[in-house]
């Protein structure tokens, strides 16, 4: 464990001096900063130690494709059910440094009963990263090229995003929503924001001391867009607990989100997050026309209750907010870690959609 301590600490320093900041700095505020940080994920209560966790295990009715975006780069799919006979395709669409397997609780829910379709997020999985300059506009791209290559036409989608896969609905929205209502039943939008997001992580302690406030937004940054390889160590399970998931979690949903974030390309990850580091869509949560629940962890750091509070004011105000969840105790990995509630606000949704049709 030592050995892990100071190679988390080296990386840490190397992350700062990425971030621009000098070795005098590195050697003093910021020190204090990955000092509280460690403290924090240390302080964490272990996780419950009851077993693996058997909605994780990847589904086996999927089927893998590829969809050319815009600019020619291959984003990997998979889809499971009959696309051509449902009258609704799930669209799930993941997170930062995650990959379709992130859903694997909800596409194994729904089985058979629905069709679906999840995509790798452009250099996340299988996905190419591409040669085109990462932005906010990109990610709303990419969903507009699966979505005309999944949804046949006369078919609507239901967008259930995550963390950056909501903000990639928002962007949609904002380049693509004009006649949302023929394209899209409903939208689910969790664990998510749409401004300031890194800037407003709550991963940093609030006993800091006043004189290394300061140096916060460095850190924020460098944790973001940094292109480091994060091995899977009892460490790094240590620090993703702490940053992504409730303080009382199980230790199977620990270890996937862990495999989670160690999969992705560290290029991928530093690069798409300096691109969220300037994210603004709130174009596009202005512009969404269809029922849109709002979902959130009590315990979520990286994209607080603070966010969906916001969402759903600017859909309440526009009419068109399904409705407002907060998972007491859960963190960023919502789905992961609440995944039969989850599961079963999907099914209400849904069964909203259907309602609303036979009307």
């Amino acid at each position: 464990m030592a050995d892990s301590r100071r190679g988390w600490r080296r990386g840490v320093q190397a992350l700062a001096v990425a971030g621009g900041l000098g070795a005098g700095i590195v050697g003093g505020g910021l020190a204090v900063i990955a000092g509280s940080l460690l403290r924090e994920a240390f302080r964490y209560p272990t996780p419950v130690q009851d077993g693996p966790d058997l909605m994780l295990q990847e589904p086996s009715n999927t089927k893998s494709s590829v969809v050319a975006a815009a600019d020619g780069t291959l984003l990997h799919v998979v889809t499971s059910g009959d696309v051509d006979a449902a009258d609704e395709i799930l669209v799930f669409v993941h997170g930062w440094t995650c990959n379709t397997g992130f859903w694997n609780g909800q596409m194994r829910h729904f089985g058979e009963a629905r069709a679906m379709v999840a995509y790798d997020q452009r250099g996340h999985g299988l996905s190419e990263l591409g040669k085109t300059k990462l932005s906010p506009d990109l990610l709303g791209q990419d969903l507009q090229a699966v979505l005309d290559e999944v949804v046949p036409d006369g078919k609507r989608a239901v967008l259930i995003g995550h963390s950056m896969g909501g903000m990639s609905i928002m962007s949609w929205a904002a380049q693509f929503g004009a006649g949302m209502e023929e394209k899209v039943s409903a939208i689910v939008l969790t664990s998510t924001g749409a401004f300031t997001v890194v800037q407003r992580q709550l991963l940093v302690p609030e006993d800091l001391p006043a004189l290394v406030r300061p140096l916060e937004p460095y850190v924020e940054r460098a944790f973001v867009s940094t292109p480091l390889p994060i091995p899977t160590t009892p460490l790094s399970e240590r620090i993703t607990h702490y940053i992504a998931l409730g303080p009382v979690a199980r230790q199977a949903h620990v270890d996937f989100s862990n495999d989670q974030i160690a999969a992705c390309s560290p290029t991928a990850r530093g690069a798409w997050g300096a691109t969220m580091y300037d994210l603004d869509v709130r174009l596009g949560l202005d512009k969404i026309t269809v029922p849109t629940a709002v979902v959130v962890g009590s315990q979520d750091r990286l994209t607080s209750p603070v966010h969906a509070e916001e969402l759903a004011d600017v859909l309440r105000a526009n009419g068109v907010l399904h409705s407002l969840t907060e998972f007491p105790g859960a963190g960023h990995m919502l789905p992961i870690e609440r995944a039969p509630g989850y599961n079963r606000l999907l099914d209400t949704v849904l069964g909203d959609v259907s309602a609303a049709k036979s009307s």
